[in-house]
């Protein structure tokens, strides 16, 4: 972004730094019994009582684990020492932490410290990267521990007022207050299926993990990342929504080893208000269908490409990743209520949603052993595998997972992560059609992003 030929960058800061795209907010879920404080005595109200209910269950975290390095002059592997430190929050009184997995990712030796100085080890029970939440359980839990509830509702208004309780920059256990300053921020850069709150409240390196707590002292979001230029509070803090937590949660108690997140089967495109005046709309709203998979979840509910998707279950979705969130909170084999305007008409479809299609398992690779592209360890795309790496599951060809370090296709400069869309103009689709690929030949493949093309001699 340009300002009098000024380039700034904003840095999304959760343990790293990463790149942050345009926001926009989608509009909340509202109830009417909020009031604005009267008189003097209710504007100098103390938070003391929220605190003294929520902060027991807001846990400090620091994690430590050994990284393989390779020496950059000798080329000598080796190990370093790591460390993180962060927040968490108990849910369950036998120890059940929640916290984001960016503060254990990657660490072998977990250590919890609680409000009142007792220290427990901890154990991963569910990590989803997807999400970045993470479930522990504390080891020797003999008694019950303080909670804080998970309140799923969706109840919140813009300018509600909310606490952050966490442990910033590892200095201890330390309260902020704030409020919500926007609902279903989705386009944030930190996930392609979140959908965040955003807050004022001071969040800071060390705080990830930790309660973004309303009022009532409930758990309303896990306080996971910040929009700052200097790594510290800008006043631009984000937290995931109870309703994702409680989806991870539930799934790590109910046994489960990874987060399943059912879909609809549609792409769409967010409605410009250049597209909701070619419809007739009276505002830029939803998502236009662009793609129905076949035979997938929406096709059988009667969606159609060119359907605009205004809400799924009554909350308003204005873009894939609020579609993606609203969708992925669901269990498999749940129903939908998705809200469609089509020629002018709102009309509400009932969607049951599934399991992405396809195996996702990538030890079912096949290494290329002959021609060009020898040394490939390549998979052909189907929805479910797209999705667990991250891509589109509507996505077609061929991906390469790794290349064998000194083969062909190495020094072709094929990359893990590429996706082989043609060779010599005809489209890849299977495994095998990659063998025997001579020099020479014309390749197209899509590398994050962006489309390639080239001769491999």
């Amino acid at each position: 972004m340009k300002t009098s030929s000024l380039a700034i960058t904003l840095a999304l800061s959760l343990a790293a730094c990463g790149q942050p795209s345009d926001t926009r907010a989608q509009d909340g879920v509202f109830a009417d019994n909020r009031v604005v404080p009267g008189d003097a005595l209710s504007m100098k109200a103390s938070f003391a009582p929220v605190v003294r209910e929520a902060a027991p269950a807001v846990v400090n975290i620091s994690a430590r684990g050994v990284q393989q390095v390779r020496d950059p002059f000798w080329g000598i592997p080796g190990q370093r020492q790591t460390g993180s430190v962060g927040s968490g929050v108990i849910v369950r009184p036998d120890g059940v932490v929640v916290t984001n997995n960016h503060v254990i990712d990657g660490m072998q030796e977990i250590r919890v410290t609680l409000n009142d100085r007792r220290e427990f080890s901890a154990r991963v029970v569910l990590a989803d990267a997807r999400s970045d939440i993470a479930v522990l359980q504390l080891e020797g839990v003999s008694e019950s521990l303080p909670t804080l509830s998970i309140d799923d509702r969706e109840e919140q208004q813009i300018g509600d007022l909310v606490l952050a309780i966490g442990n910033p920059f590892g200095v201890g256990q330390t309260v902020t207050n704030g409020i919500i300053s926007a609902l279903n921020r989705t386009e944030t850069g930190i996930s392609d299926s979140g959908s965040f709150i955003q807050t004022d409240a001071a969040i800071n390196p060390g705080n990830s993990g930790g309660a973004l707590v309303d009022m009532d002292g409930d758990l309303i979001g896990i306080n996971t990342a910040i929009f700052s230029r200097s790594g510290s509070s800008s006043g631009v803090g984000f937290a995931v929504p109870a309703t994702l937590v409680k989806r991870v949660v539930d799934s790590a108690v109910g046994g489960a080893t990874a987060v399943v997140r059912p879909w609809l089967g549609v792409k769409g495109e967010t409605v410009s208000a250049d597209i909701a005046r070619s419809l007739g709309l009276e505002r830029p709203q939803g998502l236009v269908v662009t793609e129905v998979y076949a035979g997938g979840p929406a096709a059988r509910a009667g969606l159609r490409e060119g359907d605009v998707i205004t809400a799924i279950d009554g909350a308003e979705v204005n873009d894939q990743g609020g579609l993606n969130f609203r969708v992925g909170t669901r269990e498999p084999n749940d129903t939908v209520a998705v809200a469609v305007l089509r020629d002018g008409r709102t009309q509400t479809l009932n969607a049951g949603v599934q399991r992405l299609p396809g195996d996702a398992d990538v030890d079912k690779a096949t290494v290329i052993q002959s021609g060009v592209l020898s040394g490939a360890q390549v998979l052909a795309l189907n929805p479910a595998l797209a999705d667990s790496l991250g891509g589109d599951p509507f996505a077609t060809g061929v991906i390469v997972g790794r290349v064998q370090r000194g083969s062909y296709a190495q020094r072709a400069g094929v990359q893990g992560g590429d996706v082989l869309l043609t060779v010599n103009g005809r489209p890849v689709t299977a495994v095998s059609q990659l063998a025997d690929v001579a020099r020479g030949s014309e390749v197209v493949l899509e590398r994050r992003g962006r489309r390639i093309s080239g001769v491999i001699r």
